[in-house]
């Protein structure tokens, strides 16, 4: 049995700083201001997947064909399956390169919510179907070549890829792959259906916006250390892999969405969020046929329509509701 050292406050103070066990994390010292900002951004828009009432749902769920329950189950959970990836592979292997101990914190907060989202689209698929269409819909995705395909492309960079490697897979999986999916429940928002689906997915997109937006900043740090070479090798490389990983979604969004008639929107969709994400880390536009102008507008309609009808006080959305007044009347006060 190996014996622990132990260690008395006496000793601790000789270390003298350099052979510190840890260094302890001080908040007073500002290493970058956009780590403090974003903490506080991602702990200000903290949300549970509880508070929203997916099961008000089901009036909207049961009006559907089932060839629409069916693209609707397969978006869930194929977001099920990437954040799950997100949640235990990705952040880890981001937060192991991090710059600073308030990144890592940061981080630390981007893990616990994409566990959430998982979560979330768990909760949903629970709020609207039986067990065994839950067990078939988990079967799917665990077994889908071209899902699978592509969590397997993201997780190997994760896995072996350099530090700003892992930042773009990130950012193109976070910030373009989920989009597929997430276009369906925004479709049917837009033609208000489906609303507290929707708004569930909303708050995951506005975290994923956040995600994107910090990772990006962290990975023009490191670009911008490169020399003029090494910057266009390493572009090279970016868009190599940016091709390789749509040539495989597009064909999903060929698999799962041919039947409803909305490949071409979808396809559109991805790439407008293509050019966002690497707007994001610093390049100019990719995709001229991708503009906002461009994407579906009943899409559009569901982004900006501010929240579903949630209790005020006990549940939380991606908007708020105002209270609604009415005048008391004199019979008010009969008991």
């Amino acid at each position: 049995m190996i014996d622990k050292p132990v260690y008395t406050l006496k000793s601790i103070k000789n270390l003298k700083g350099k052979n510190m066990i840890h260094k302890t994390m001080n908040w007073q010292l500002v290493e970058e201001e956009l780590d403090e900002y974003v903490w506080d951004k991602a702990t200000a828009q903290f949300w549970l997947d509880t508070r929203v009432p997916v099961s008000n749902d089901l009036l909207d769920w049961k009006q559907l064909t089932d060839l629409e329950k069916g693209v609707v189950k397969k978006a869930v959970g194929g977001l099920a399956l990437l954040d799950t990836l997100q949640s235990e592979e990705g952040l880890y292997a981001l937060k192991k390169n991090a710059r600073t101990q308030k990144e890592k914190a940061v981080l630390s907060d981007f893990t616990f919510m994409e566990s959430i989202h998982a979560k979330t689209y768990g909760t949903i698929l629970i709020s609207l179907n039986t067990f065994k269409e839950i067990e078939e819909i988990y079967d799917w995705m665990n077994n889908d070549k071209k899902m699978q395909l592509k969590v397997q492309k993201i997780n190997e960079v994760y896995q072996n890829g350099t530090p700003m490697q892992i930042k773009v897979a990130s950012v193109f999986f976070e910030g373009i792959l989920y989009y597929s999916n997430f276009f369906i429940p925004l479709w049917y928002r837009g033609q208000n259906k489906l609303a507290n689906l929707a708004e569930l997915i909303k708050l995951v997109i506005r975290d994923e916006s956040v995600h994107g937006t910090y990772l990006g900043y962290k990975f023009r740090q490191d670009f911008e250390e490169l020399d003029p070479e090494e910057q266009e090798d390493f572009t090279k490389w970016m868009y190599e892999f940016l091709e390789e990983l749509l040539e495989n979604e597009f064909a999903y969004t060929e698999e799962v969405y041919k039947e409803i008639g909305l490949i071409e929107d979808i396809k559109t969709f991805v790439k407008y969020n293509a050019n966002k994400s690497l707007q994001n880390m610093g390049f100019g536009i990719y995709f001229d046929d991708a503009f906002a102008s461009d994407v579906n507008p009943i899409v559009m309609n569901g982004i900006s329509i501010e929240t579903a009808n949630h209790d005020f006080f006990s549940q939380v959305g991606a908007g708020y509701l105002m209270g609604e007044a009415e005048e008391m009347l004199e019979e008010d006060y009969d008991f």
